[in-house]
């Protein structure tokens, strides 16, 4: 009965949480909820959940253990919770302009906004996902971009408020590319709303601390195991598996890196920075302090 258990939470946690909170959403968005007050109740209670699975089924048992992250991380997730609204105010009312002008330029409506819900969601990924996919690689691969990236891989352990630790610069970032071809190609506050619930339902369990795999359903999201070995020290590992919510860009330029030989690693972090601060005051100075960083990370 035990061994059944933790199969049932190993394989079974995630595509039934997850089917379970998207169908809510989509359901509610249909029936004419309020778009932001679903978000935020389904996201609060994916977060109360986590909190008892972490516990429950972990995947690391030193991973339980705060080491020193916690009131950061905290603070991450307060204020970047505010990006999309910060998106919003400065963006969404001219690409709302510029899309209709778009659409009357092409004399067609350019969103399938007759497809099913879930159709949508997904076209909304795949476009999403082009331009996210290209700037944390490059993010990766380009030292001065690195700066502002650096913050999130910082983190000592994975949990689920891991998914919230981010420069502000890196994330609005990642949040115009992501919605702006969207708005601009029509698509409704019942998109933007679902595609905000799957990206931060997925985060928070791409890195939670749960004994979770999905088997065949890695060839669709970017998941926990996949997402772990791009936390990785060593860059080789590091810079691969660059999707947000799922891994079809990855392996369409091949960057995708699931091995089967070994486990992926438990001690995580910037290996060519063992010192980077854990302050969020530090976080947010340290793309304008690196010189300093490295002269640090030197000198140990």
């Amino acid at each position: 009965m035990k061994r059944a258990l933790h199969g049932a939470l190993t394989f079974g946690t995630f595509p039934i949480v997850f089917a379970g909170v998207m169908g809510i959403g989509v359901y509610g968005v249909k029936e004419g909820w309020n778009p932001v007050a679903t978000v935020m109740g389904l996201t609060g209670a994916v977060v109360l959940l986590l909190l008892v699975l972490e516990r429950a089924h972990p995947f690391q048992d030193a991973w339980l253990h705060s080491h020193g992250d916690i009131r950061t991380d905290i603070i991450h997730n307060f204020v970047n919770f505010w990006i999309p609204e910060v998106y919003a105010v400065s963006f969404v009312g001219g690409l709302t302009v510029a899309a209709a002008w778009l659409s009357n330029v092409v004399g067609m409506e350019l969103w399938p906004a007759r497809w099913p819900l879930l159709a949508q969601l997904l076209l909304a990924l795949v476009i999403g996902e082009f331009g996210t996919y290209w700037i944390h690689r490059l993010m990766h691969e380009n030292p001065f971009l690195w700066r502002f990236h650096a913050t999130h891989h910082s983190a000592p352990r994975l949990y689920w408020l891991n998914a919230g630790r981010f420069h502000p610069i890196d994330l609005f970032t990642q949040q115009v590319l992501a919605l702006t071809p969207l708005i601009l190609l029509g698509a409704d506050t019942r998109i933007i709303a679902l595609h905000t619930l799957f990206s931060a339902v997925h985060g928070m369990f791409q890195h939670c601390n749960v004994d979770i795999r999905l088997g065949p359903l890695n060839w669709f999201f970017s998941m926990a195991e996949l997402h772990r070995w791009h936390h990785s020290k060593h860059l080789e590992e590091a810079n691969t598996n660059y999707g947000a919510n799922i891994i079809w860009w990855d392996i369409v330029f091949r960057s995708r890196f699931l091995p089967h030989d070994r486990q992926p690693p438990t001690e995580i972090g910037i290996g060519s920075l063992p010192n980077f601060p854990g302050t969020y005051a530090s976080h947010l100075l340290s793309p304008f302090r690196w010189k300093k960083l490295e002269k640090s990370a030197r000198a140990n």
